[in-house]
């Protein structure tokens, strides 16, 4: 066999898509700038200024001082660039927070920031109504640049990515075990995908509109939503609407934003039947009526209702949150017991389907992992039999189920590590699992010392757990490769 050369990372397009990325980001702060504007929150309003300067100066500064003669990108640019953008994302939204009335600590302020961009909206602002707009808006709109993810807004703005560059980056950001594309180039899949999300938000906006909201409201509450985000603009999340119309939709359109976004766009065009033929989208279905029915019971054995409207629409309301990674709270689920608890667990865990905006493991990947095992099962007792395995109509390849098994266990062992850490700064063992979890699954969702906020994290453990949310948002191996020796060799 003959290997060829490995050429040097190319790091000047790599810094200088970087940098074209930030100014995008710089652009986005604009919008919390222009609210602070509308609302008059003048004591907010510099110091957006002041976050917008540094990070397009630092933009263009990556820009202006890097070569432009050569533009090649490969697997490792791809991932290099991706991990670099979610993590200077994460650190550049920061400054807001840290700037601003606020008055977060910078290990806060990259929590709050980090959680957003990952979309999952755990977070340490105790006194989230007596933030201003701009700090509101700002929080909804990281949610938006982290739902569909920021590369992928790239790739459909940007014609120079539609080549090979642009299938690095699609697969180095997109969420699943494989990447399906809903058109022959990147760019035209990235925009349709983003119809889709666009669509949907606007949507959920004019619906919670008609409910209890005002129009800012509804705004941030629908980014959130649709990018399973979880940041609210209630100190209660949507418990403080008060409203079961409100939770109604949002569920409804908490599981929409749980499916491939690819399958809602086939739906969207006329192609209904790939959706309902889907074997992910039927698991997915089935997990969230059994999840539900199950729950909805025990929680009526054990009493915890005060009338049955509320516990089935809590019920649905939270169980959507759960799998979804949203991280809202409709309920006050934290008071459950035993076995609701471990199941809204166990959601959190798996996620839903691969492709959507939701985090956790993925309904896919659970789904692969149950089908080999059955297969090996019949292979003990038939050794020389031939089962592939199949799902969603294609024969999966045993390197698709190695690395399935791979990631697995790479996902456990982190949150056995974040556990630990939490434990040893005098954490309860359960709270402290569900906090890891709840982080690496990008989640958000705080039970016991965690139910409120996250606030009782100490700093270092809370830039532990921001690094953990971006390597659960790139679902491990995008981030964790550039940390690998053979990443970095040449040959």
């Amino acid at each position: 066999m003959i290997y060829s050369k490995r050429e040097h990372i190319n790091f000047n397009v790599t810094l200088r898509l970087l940098g074209l990325l930030l100014c995008i980001e710089a652009a986005f702060m604009l919008v919390p700038t222009i609210t602070c504007v509308i609302y008059g929150e003048y004591y907010d309003l510099y110091r957006f200024l002041i976050s917008v300067g540094i990070t397009a100066g630092v933009g263009l500064l990556m820009v202006v001082f890097t070569s432009q003669n050569n533009n090649s990108m490969g697997r490792r640019e791809g991932f290099l660039l991706t991990a670099l953008t979610w993590i200077f994302f994460s650190l550049f939204g920061a400054l807001p927070f840290y700037l601003c009335e606020i008055g977060l600590s910078v290990p806060e302020a990259i929590f709050e920031s980090s959680s957003g961009i990952t979309t999952t909206g755990a977070s340490i602002i105790s006194d989230v109504e007596g933030c201003s707009h701009g700090v509101l808006i700002w929080r909804a709109i990281t949610h938006l640049i982290g739902g569909m993810g920021i590369i992928l807004f790239t790739l459909a703005v940007i014609p120079m990515l539609n080549k090979q560059s642009g299938v690095q980056l699609f697969n180095a950001e997109v969420t699943g075990i494989t990447h399906d594309k809903v058109r022959p180039r990147i760019s035209h899949t990235a925009k349709c995908l983003w119809a889709v999300y666009i669509v949907l938000s606007v949507s959920l906006v004019l619906l919670l509109w008609l409910g209890p909201m005002n129009f800012f409201e509804a705004i941030c509450q629908s980014l959130s939503t649709i990018s399973t985000g979880g940041f609210s603009t209630r100190n209660a999340s949507i418990e403080g609407f008060n409203s079961d119309y409100v939770k109604i939709v949002i569920s409804i359109f908490m599981l929409l934003a749980g499916i491939n976004f690819a399958l809602l766009f086939n739906l969207a065009i006329g192609k209904g039947r790939a959706l309902f033929k889907n074997d992910t989208f039927r698991w997915y279905i089935a997990i969230v009526i059994s999840a539900f029915v199950f729950i909805l019971i025990d929680l009526f054995i054990n009493g915890e209702y005060t009338d049955i409207k509320t516990l089935i629409v809590d019920t649905f309301f939270q169980v959507g949150s759960a799998i979804t990674s949203t991280g809202f709270t409709g309920s006050h689920f934290s008071q459950w017991q035993g076995a609701s608890i471990i199941v809204l667990l166990i959601l959190m865990l798996v996620g839903s389907c691969a492709g959507s905006t939701a985090g956790g493991l993925k309904i896919d990947r659970l789904m692969i992992i149950i089908k080999n095992a059955k297969n090996e099962l019949y292979k003990i007792l038939h050794p020389n039999s031939i089962m592939p395995l199949r799902a969603n109509g294609k024969i999966i390849s045993p390197e698709l189920i190695t690395k399935t098994g791979a990631l697995l266990m790479i996902f456990l062992i982190i949150n056995v590590i974040g556990s630990s850490i939490l434990i040893c700064y005098g954490f309860d063992t359960f709270d402290a699992l569900f906090a890891s979890i709840s982080c690496t699954c990008n989640n958000g969702l705080g039970y016991g010392v965690t139910a409120s906020n996250f606030t009782s994290i100490p700093g270092i453990p809370m830039l532990i757990m921001s690094f953990f949310m971006i390597v659960g948002r790139l679902e491990v191996f995008t981030i964790i490769i550039i940390f690998t020796k053979a990443f970095w060799n040449k040959e």
